[in-house]
Formats: structure tokens, C-alpha cells, sequence
């Protein structure tokens, strides 16, 4: 069984300024390998040995590794000779040189130094992934800003003690255990992200022993429901039973607040401290609003649950809780 529990982090005011060098760092850093592979996507148009303005050095065009029978950089990797005396991988991935050369990034610019090992590599890997839902149909990679660039992970060296947990080259730091990890569990990664109101903590824990779901049998499976997703109301039950839809970020009271603190930046002088606050304040309404959101999600699966069923069916209705985390979440 593999899930994930998340944690508000209480560090110090040392521990909080270093995070968020750390975020601006990796950010910067995601840019620059997106720039890299944009830059070496282009290269193997040139016929020919070119010459770039910005470096003004003679440059050869190199084999892509976006494409699926190229590489940059360094392509050949020292590589072993099978039995038929083939070679074995001879080509390295985007990931496995941008990774290599994590190294002389800590050479040029002693600053990263500060920053987790893992955390670069994780970096380069987050990039991987959106290559890859890219090839799936998922748009391009994009540059990242602060508003879409807030979190960093690790993927060991990660303990927790008692309300206390250690995070490589951060320290010891308090959070609030709100939810003990149950015995048997091993953390696999972390996931550390800044929110309007601090830092929260995202712990991925497995245990193997555990199954994620048993499946009943079908000749168990006595009463079935369907649930559809509605406008005037959140959820349509087959039975007739419905769901009401507060609303949080559409009544009354919270447009006319969003309103009012949005007229508030807009009237302050752009780049001030004043217009930061001001900012903060409307980015702390809609965390409030998402949070309340969630957490009635949740609140209205556990009343579908509670409703003594066996089963969801989806063939005849166009929205559908997910049966599996209902039945483990009763």
C-alpha cells in the first residue's frame, strides 16, 4: 500500500529563509535545463559548424536528445561489450546528462552547494515528467515563475521523530503530527511546499504488506449506486438522495470579499511592500477556499459510504466517486 500524508512544518525563521532560497535556486535551475534542451532541439537544424552571438564561440550541431535516436552534450557514456560483442546502452537520456553535470553546476556557482544532491536530481526528473506528458498530447514545458514554483522533494535521508523530522541539509524541524504514520510504513520521498500561510510537508509512506484494495466478489455485491455530478446540487444519487453544493467560491459573501481585497492590489504602487500584503491576502482567502472545498469532498464520500453500499456503478452516469478509496476510506 502506497499513500501519502501531509503535515504542516513549524521552522525557524533560519530554516524558512533557506527553504525559500532553496525554491528560488531550483526554480532558476529548472529554467536553465529547459532552456538547455530547447537550444540543443534547435541545434540539429544547422547544417554545419555556426557560430552563437550570445557565447561569440564556434559551435557543431549535435544530435538532439528530445528525439528518440539522439542525445547532447556527452551522448557516448562509457559502456560495457556483451557476449556478441555488442555494445549494451550506449546512449545516455536528457536526465542521465543534465544529472552528470549537476557537479560543475556546484563548481561554477558554489551556491548550490547548500542545496540536497537529491533534490537537484529530482529536479531534472520533474523536467523528465513534463516531457513526457508532453509527448502524451499534455502541451509544452514551461518556464516557471514564483506563482507556479513552490516545492522541492527528497527521497531519502527523511526521519521523523515523535513531532520532530530531519530533512538532508535543512536540520531537525517541528511540525504539527497531526496523524501519526501507522507501524509497518517506510517513508519512500518527500515533498516539501510553500503555501500562503507556511510550509507544508507531503510524506509518501509504503507498506508492501498491506493490499491497497480486496475486491468483492461479485455474488456479495447486493446493492449498487450511481452518482452523478450536478450544478444546483453537488451530487444526484440513484436512489434520489442529493448532495447540496455550498458554493465557496460563488456565494455572495466570498465574491464580494474576493472583490474588495483584488480592488485593494490594484490600487497599491506595483513592486511595494504594501501590494505584497495586500496580495497575500487575497492568495490566503482562496487557500481558505479550496481548503474548506477539499475538505467537504471528503466529508460528502463518507456520506455516500455511510449509505450501506456495495458497490458504484458508473455505466449509466457520467460522474463517479472512485470505489476503490470510498471503500477504503470506510
Amino acid at each position: 500500500m502506497l499513500t501519502n500524508y501531509v503535515y504542516k512544518l513549524r521552522p525557524n525563521q533560519t530554516q524558512d529563509l533557506k527553504m525559500s532560497n532553496w525554491v528560488d535556486m531550483l526554480r532558476g535551475h529548472y529554467n536553465w535545463c529547459l532552456n538547455d534542451r530547447i537550444i540543443q532541439y534547435n541545434q540539429q537544424f544547422f547544417q554545419g559548424d555556426y557560430c552563437q552571438i550570445i557565447h561569440q564561440v564556434e559551435a557543431c550541431p549535435l544530435t538532439c536528445f528530445v528525439s528518440k535516436n539522439g542525445a547532447t552534450g556527452n551522448p557516448w557514456k562509457d559502456c560495457k561489450v556483451d557476449k556478441e560483442g555488442k555494445l549494451k546502452n550506449p546512449r545516455r537520456s536528457a536526465s542521465d546528462i543534465q544529472i552528470t553535470s549537476l557537479p560543475y553546476l556546484k563548481t561554477s556557482r558554489p551556491w548550490y552547494s547548500g542545496i540536497d544532491s537529491t533534490v537537484l536530481q529530482q529536479n531534472v526528473k520533474r523536467l523528465d515528467s513534463a516531457y513526457k506528458n508532453f509527448f502524451e498530447g499534455r502541451g509544452f514545458p514551461q518556464f516557471k515563475n514564483r506563482s507556479n514554483f513552490t516545492s522541492f522533494t527528497f527521497v531519502m535521508g527523511v526521519k521523523i521523530q515523535g513531532n520532530k523530522i530531519y530533512l538532508p541539509k535543512l536540520g531537525w524541524m517541528r511540525f504539527y503530527n497531526s496523524r501519526s504514520i501507522p507501524d509497518g510504513f517506510t517513508i519512500k520521498a518527500c515533498a516539501v511546499r510553500k503555501r500562503q500561510n507556511g510550509w507544508y510537508v507531503s510524506i509518501r509512506i509504503e507498506n508492501k504488506s498491506v493490499p491497497d484494495y480486496i475486491a468483492k466478489a461479485l455474488e456479495d455485491v447486493v446493492k449498487v449506486i450511481g452518482c452523478d455530478l450536478g450544478i444546483a446540487k453537488l451530487v444526484h444519487l440513484s436512489d434520489g438522495y442529493q448532495i447540496e453544493n455550498p458554493k465557496f467560491s460563488t456565494n455572495k459573501k466570498v465574491k464580494r470579499t474576493l472583490k474588495i481585497r483584488q480592488r485593494r492590489v490594484s490600487r497599491q504602487v506595483k513592486g511595494s511592500n504594501n501590494r505584497k500584503k495586500a496580495a497575500k491576502k487575497v492568495g490566503l482567502l482562496h487557500q481558505k477556499i479550496s481548503d474548506r472545498r477539499q475538505a467537504h469532498q471528503w466529508k460528502t464520500a463518507h456520506k455516500i459510504v455511510e449509505r450501506n453500499i456495495d458497490a458504484i456503478d458508473a455505466r449509466k452516469f457520467t460522474y463517479f466517486w472512485n470505489a476503490t478509496s470510498l471503500s477504503s476510506e470506510k
